[in-house]
């Protein structure tokens, strides 16, 4: 009975995908679905909130196959790092996985606020899904990234109820179980303003660098490059000219040796995907991205004559065919068929 229950559970959390607080300042936690891939790719961690329980399975990729369970006191998710769907929280070494608040938002008697008051993560061991640790921390924060090595949790903070677009980024120590001073900011550009949505993640392959495009209402659009080991991060400026469709930028591609970062759109303004700048990870130089020329010329009228084509032939012949002199009948020349044929 409880095997029929779990495999009931399993198919629930697969297909029935559920992005919470969405609606908050940050994109919240993803419950159910996909999940977030171990580093392998052959074991997936869903979770699934069941009235003040959440259940964190351990699934294998190929069958789907519970592999392991753990219940959790409170309403936990897969941590949401942009709106388009990316998911965080499983470090690089598979060692640790953060889990983030499913709830946002504060009521007193005197009204709401969106922001919290305190903000909770559980920190869990991904082997064999045991809690390990439970951050708290007073103020509305939600998780950014992890080192590779899980010893150094990101989170941002957002500031203002006012501006839910204002925010910082601060770090905490998951060994020491300590808010780092201070917060992670470029250090050349002492005078930018911190704020936006962030609308895309591209992560590099040793977990090390992680980009995020952010949509900066009233602003340029920005890149904020963190280095999760050395701690310090870089913000770079899209020279993307319409503001007023700024949040169109909404997709990241980094090359395969990390060099080049790309920055386009998923919907491009043809069919599919699009790409308008490169930026050099090393110097962060952004090259702009020219589009084909267009030639002007209406190829879709070769469309049409390709269509024509056929008809106009059959016309031309039934044409010749009626005006045709009578032509004496040709010979038909029987030619040997071979023993080997059918």
């Amino acid at each position: 009975m409880l095997a029929r229950a779990l495999l009931v559970l399993a198919a629930a959390l697969i297909l029935t995908p559920l992005a919470l607080a969405a609606g908050g300042p940050d994109p919240g936690v993803l419950q159910a679905g996909s999940g977030i891939a171990g580093a392998n790719g052959a074991v997936r961690f869903v979770t699934l909130q069941a009235g003040s329980v959440t259940t964190l399975e351990a699934i294998a990729t190929n069958g789907g196959g519970i592999l392991n369970t753990a219940l959790i006191r409170g309403g936990w998710g897969i941590p949401l790092v942009d709106f388009n769907g990316s998911v965080g929280g499983l470090s690089t070494n598979g060692r640790t996985l953060v889990l983030g608040p499913t709830g946002f938002g504060t009521c007193k008697p005197d009204g709401c606020s969106p922001l919290r008051r305190a903000t909770s993560f559980q920190v869990v061991n991904p082997k064999t899904l045991r809690h390990r640790a439970t951050v708290t921390l007073r103020g509305d924060y939600a998780f950014d990234a992890l080192s590779p090595n899980g010893q150094r949790l990101y989170l941002i903070h957002h500031l203002s109820a006012a501006n839910l677009d204002k925010y910082v980024v601060r770090a905490y120590d998951l060994t020491r179980h300590r808010l780092l001073p201070g917060a992670i900011a470029d250090r050349t550009q002492r005078g930018w303003l911190m704020q936006g949505m962030p609308m895309a993640r591209a992560t590099s392959a040793d977990g090390r660098y992680a980009y995020t495009l952010y949509a900066n209402p009233g602003g340029y659009p920005f890149v904020h490059a963190l280095d999760t080991v050395a701690g310090h991060a870089h913000c770079i400026g899209i020279p993307w000219t319409n503001v007023q469709s700024q949040g169109d930028l909404d997709l990241l591609k980094l090359g395969a040796d990390g060099r080049q970062l790309s920055v386009g759109r998923i919907n491009g303004p043809i069919a599919g995907r699009r790409m308008y700048f490169n930026v050099d990870t090393h110097s962060y130089r952004i090259t702009p991205i020219k589009a084909a020329p267009d030639s002007g010329f209406p190829w879709w009228t070769l469309s049409l004559l390709a269509l024509a084509f056929p008809a106009a032939v059959v016309v031309v012949a039934r044409k010749r065919s009626q005006h045709a002199i009578p032509q004496s009948k040709p010979e038909i020349q029987a030619w040997p068929r071979s023993a080997s044929s059918g």
